[in-house]
């Protein structure tokens, strides 16, 4: 069952120039109600404004987003939002920080806040550091309250736009498995933009390969591996394999786009 719906979706943007800039053209997807799907492209390729689409914090130049069979309007509670700059008030802590999204009118009766947070703060290993400040945090634990704070309100949707790109290597392979600790338990539908292809396949149910600007689906790849996953399956011959494949057909739509730049 098809829980999100992109029918023939383009976005075009106005320049400075006044000239249109196509970002996504006649894109066709449909995202399984808790199935875990990333998106990996060339830069520019539109993996964030496919994301943007489906938030509502862009609408379509012309097709339909559709969740759960409503064309999509706008921002709602139903969809929760992680960035890669982690959108926490500086000036709460992170317990108040968690806590936030549910005294908003939207959610509320979702639950009491003081106990919602404590869990979110134990799920995420942040109990003891409830009274910090995010800048009193590392990046890890600033990414893991954001995380809290979203999955706080239980979105039935996570959309996250390269929530680990700021993190080093190691700090960025922890994440990864807390995010897939969190999804496995949780069973949310989940959307991951990321330019680690690594990332994308460990992760995924299915990863979608987008074609140069103007972004397109390129391919769909099933990730035929098995849950739950670890770090260990990285070295696994399947997860090579799929590496090696989604890495051939992104490096060649970025020389694609490179060239079609050059001759623009």
């Amino acid at each position: 069952m098809a829980r999100i719906e992109l029918r023939h979706v383009s976005k075009r943007f106005e320049t400075d120039r006044r000239t249109d800039v196509t970002a996504l053209e006649d894109v066709d997807l449909e995202i399984r109600d808790k199935e875990f799907m990333t998106l990996v492209g060339a830069s520019g390729c539109g993996k964030s404004t496919l994301l943007n689409l489906i938030a509502g914090f862009e609408m379509p130049s012309s097709g339909r987003v559709l969740v759960d069979g409503r064309e999509v309007q706008g921002p709602g509670p139903d969809r929760g939002v992680v960035f890669q700059q982690t959108a926490l008030f500086p000036w709460l802590s992170v317990e108040d920080n968690i806590a936030f999204g549910l005294t908003l009118k939207a959610n509320r009766g979702k639950g009491d806040p003081a106990a919602v947070t404590k869990r979110m703060l134990e799920r995420t290993g942040l109990a003891r550091f409830h009274a910090q400040r995010p800048a009193e945090l590392s990046g890890g634990m600033r990414q893991r309250a954001a995380i809290a704070s979203v999955l706080a309100i239980n979105p039935s949707t996570l959309l996250m736009d390269e929530p680990f790109g700021a993190l080093d290597s190691l700090t960025r392979s922890i994440m990864q498995d807390f995010l897939l600790e969190v999804w496995e338990e949780e069973r949310k539908t989940a959307i991951l933009v990321t330019h680690d292809i690594e990332e994308a396949i460990y992760l995924a149910d299915r990863t979608v390969v987008m074609s140069a600007l103007p972004g397109r689906i390129s391919e769909v790849i099933d990730v035929d591996l098995p849950r739950p996953r670890r770090y260990e399956i990285q070295s696994d011959a399947r997860f090579i394999h799929l590496r090696d494949h989604v890495t051939e057909i992104v490096r060649a739509e970025a020389i694609k786009g490179t060239f079609s730049a050059v001759a623009a």
